[in-house]
């Protein structure tokens, strides 16, 4: 019991005073994770590695404020393969913090404050590849940190602080694809340090101090990387004095096959002295990127030396501070007559004299792109009418100041063997209609020029053709062998003709004016196999939404191989700025013809069922009886008003309305009306009181001449106080009957009057069955109502007027 109290206590003081930190709470979390499962939490502030999903792949926290990993912070991350945390000010990690990424490939600790190297961070990254420590403020590695990594290929270690490199140190790295040392500062090198490394393919090696103050250091460091298939680059020298070429002149560094120099400072003194170490060097390829040259290009007292291997010679971002004193390599014939490569990338050349060019005897590449070449520097640099540079079969002139197409043709077309021809990045406003090409030239580049339109000036023999990023509106060039078009970033609004260009493989319509493309048209290219054409002005229509999906879903044999997610529709509005990947339109947006026709027909269809179920309802009839009697009755107010009647009551003039056959007058003109409007004597004795002599209106004789049928007989209802129908077989088939038949019984649902303002007459046996089912009213009164049967025996004839005659008189015996 007091144990528990004591935990709550405990608990309740805060994390402090529990055995183990409880930082679990304070733990923040990042959300920025892609699809592919990458988590990318840089520049974020976070002080803590921050929590994040367990099934991550790759986790990026650089350049944040961590400055300690725990055993708990990468805790169940075993799906984890690439873990970056460089530049976090990082000072401490527990011994375990790596423990649980089993399957870690690339870890990043550069730019932290890790004053010591942890065998135990490494012992269970048995899958890691690719580690990288530089830049932290060790002085030496210590103990073997890295024998258990046995699939390591690259390593990357060293910095500012790094005095030291033991034999030790590197025990168990047998083999690296990449190796990067950062020794400026490197005091002390035990010799064979890196000797048990191999095979290692590239070495990268920032050596300034030594190669200054202890040549024997630099040169130890050398001998044990330079092995025939190692390129080794060496970065942050300041070849400036004799003392400074001695690494090289060690006969362990004679092994040496691929030499890069990045980031140098050199005289002409230091460079006749190196061209004089490496007399006889096998060495094939030579590369300077970032020089800095002070000097003329006096190189003469190295003209005894032999350089035959050079195959390739490099030079990129080279700044000569007296670049007008300096002499254009006019007299290297013992440097420039041997390589066959040659790259002279923005080091600021406007001219290359046609003496030099005569040097480079066995050059089959040159690149002087980024230059300041103009059409006039161009034609001196290709003098010779072709008899310079015979072997030139890549020509790079991009990024330079050339106007003229037409210009650069003729100078090339000299070149026999040229098959190859870069020159993009200038200022063409025009293409000629008719350019001399060499019969050998299969790739051309003009991208990236101000092209309005594209001519025959082009050569039938290209298999390769970029044109893009130009003002180009339409390209309908015959080109039978052309494989790869790249007509990207321009104006375009139609794909090519597919039939001009027969062997095309790849096309490229990236970011033009397309609104949609046909499977027609790209049938039309029989052997097209690769298609791009995002970032378009894509109007989504159904086919052509279906079409697209198809295709970048990598159905059929043409593919579109670029990104799905830069397919996005223009229009319509509604679906503007969507990929269309994943837009989904309706049936009855993409078929309409067919929702159409199946709408009509249903249309038709429902249309036909109501017709019946209205003809079955007699729905016709009642719209037909409605609009006549609200006529009707318009009519009859309208008389009233002429008349100044008030009401209804001042316009009742007969006792009853007669409605009956034509077969049946006989009997209403001689039996009926008699007896109502003058009864005899018999019957006046056989009635208690006196019969009054009753008014009957009747068609015949009281239907006003020339007025509609209808508002004579709605008059008549009105005028009177009941409605007799006479019923009979006759009756029923009689039109006129059923029409004022049709009108009592609006006029029974209008007023709301019951049985007793239509009084029925049977002059033979007639069941309800007989009248008209449309007739519900006066169905239903007859079999409610009591109707009055016309009996055959001339006995019972005189009860069936007194009853008739009491029915007509109800309201005054009331």
């Amino acid at each position: 019991m007091l144990f528990s109290v004591l935990l709550l206590l405990l608990s309740a003081l805060g994390p402090g005073w529990s055995g183990t930190p409880d930082t679990s709470a304070r733990r923040p979390s990042c959300t920025r994770c892609d699809l592919r499962r990458s988590c990318n939490c840089s520049h974020s502030s976070f002080t803590r590695v921050p929590a994040v999903t367990t099934r991550v792949l790759s986790l990026d926290v650089s350049f944040n404020n961590i400055t300690v990993v725990t055993s708990d912070d990468l805790a169940g991350l075993k799906l984890l393969t690439a873990l970056y945390l460089q530049g976090n000010g990082l000072a401490s990690i527990q011994p375990s913090a790596f423990d649980s990424l089993w399957n870690l490939v690339d870890l990043d600790l550069s730019d932290n404050q890790l004053t010591a190297v942890n065998q135990r961070w490494f012992s269970g990254l048995g899958a890691l590849q690719r580690l990288n420590l530089l830049n932290n403020p060790y002085s030496c590695l210590g103990s073997p940190v890295f024998q258990d990594l046995l699939r390591l290929r690259r390593l990357d270690f060293g910095g500012p602080a790094l005095e030291e490199i033991r034999k030790r140190d590197l025990h168990g790295v047998n083999q690296l694809e990449e190796l990067s040392v950062h020794g400026n500062n490197l005091a002390r090198y035990e010799s064979g340090a890196f000797a048990d490394i191999w095979p290692l393919g590239e070495v990268t090696l920032k050596l300034h101090g030594p190669f200054l103050a202890n040549p024997a250091l630099a040169a130890a460091v050398l001998a044990d990387v330079t092995y025939p298939e190692t390129h080794v680059t060496l970065e942050d020298l300041h070849l400036i004095q004799n003392r400074s070429i001695q690494p090289f002149t060690k006969a362990a560094t004679r092994r040496i096959r691929q030499l890069t120099f990045r980031n140098l400072s050199l005289t002409d003194e230091a460079i006749v002295n190196f061209l004089v170490a490496m007399n006889g060097v096998p060495l094939t390829y030579m590369s300077f990127e970032d020089i800095t040259l002070t000097g003329e290009g006096r190189w003469e007292p190295a003209g005894w030396t032999e350089h035959e291997s050079i195959d390739e010679l490099s030079a990129r971002n080279v700044e000569i501070l007296d670049v007008f004193k300096f002499l254009s390599l006019m007299d290297m014939t013992f440097l420039l007559k041997y390589p066959r490569k040659g790259s002279f990338i923005n080091c600021g050349v406007f001219v290359m004299p046609c003496r030099t060019s005569q040097l480079l005897l066995s050059l089959q590449y040159l690149d002087l792109s980024d230059n300041l070449l103009t059409d006039l520097t161009l034609t001196e640099s290709l003098c010779d009418g072709g008899r310079t540079l015979q072997d030139l079969r890549v020509l790079n002139v991009s990024g330079n100041a050339l106007k003229s197409l037409s210009l650069v043709s003729q100078l090339v077309s000299k070149h026999s063997k040229l098959t190859h021809l870069d020159i993009s990045r200038n200022g063409y406003s025009s293409m000629p209609a008719r350019c001399p090409w060499p019969a050998a030239l299969r790739h051309l580049n003009i991208s990236r020029a101000k092209l309005t339109a594209a001519t025959s000036c082009l050569p039938a023999t290209l298999q390769v053709l970029d044109l893009s990023y130009n003002h180009l509106r339409s390209f309908s060039l015959l080109l039978p062998a052309l494989r790869e078009l790249d007509l990207s970033g321009n104006k375009l609004l139609h794909l090519p003709p597919g039939g001009l260009l027969p062997q095309l493989e790849t096309l490229t319509l990236q970011s033009n004016a397309l609104i949609m493309f046909h499977l027609s048209e790209l049938r039309s290219f029989r052997r097209l196999e690769n298609f791009q054409a995002a970032n378009n002005k894509f109007v989504c229509s159904c086919d052509f939404v279906a079409f697209l999906q198809s295709g970048l879903a990598g159905g059929g044999a043409m593919r579109l191989t670029d990104d799905k997610d830069a397919y996005v529709c223009d229009s319509p509005l509604d679906l503007q700025g969507q990929p269309v990947a994943r837009v989904h339109l309706s049936l009855a947006s993409c078929h309409q013809v067919v929702v159409v026709s199946v709408s009509c027909g249903l249309v038709l269809f429902s249309g036909t069922l109501l017709s019946v179920a209205l003809w079955r309802l007699h729905a016709l009839w009642y719209l037909k009886m409605t609009w006549a009697w609200i006529r009707a009755k318009r009519g009859s107010r309208r008389r009233n008003r002429l008349r100044g009647v008030p009401g209804s009551e001042a316009l009742v003039s007969f006792d009853a309305f007669v409605s009956y056959s034509e077969q049946d007058a006989s009997w209403v003109e001689n039996l009926l009306v008699p007896e109502l409007e003058e009864p005899s004597d018999a019957n006046q004795e056989s009635l208690q009181h006196a019969a009054r002599p009753l008014t009957l209106c009747l068609h015949k004789r009281d239907f006003l001449p020339g007025r509609w049928v209808m508002d004579n007989i709605m008059s008549a209802m009105e005028c009177s106080r009941r409605t007799i129908f006479v019923l009979s077989e006759s009756f029923v088939r009689s039109e006129w009957c059923r029409y004022e038949l049709d009108f009592s019984h609006f006029w029974l649902l209008d007023c709301g009057a019951g049985g007793d303002d239509a009084i029925l007459v049977l002059l033979e046996p007639l069941s309800k069955d007989d009248i008209p089912k449309r007739f519900c009213k006066l169905r239903k009164l007859m079999s409610s109502t009591t109707y009055l049967e016309w009996p055959q025996d001339d006995g019972r004839r005189p009860k069936f007027w007194r009853s008739l005659r009491d029915a007509l008189q109800a309201d005054e015996n009331q």
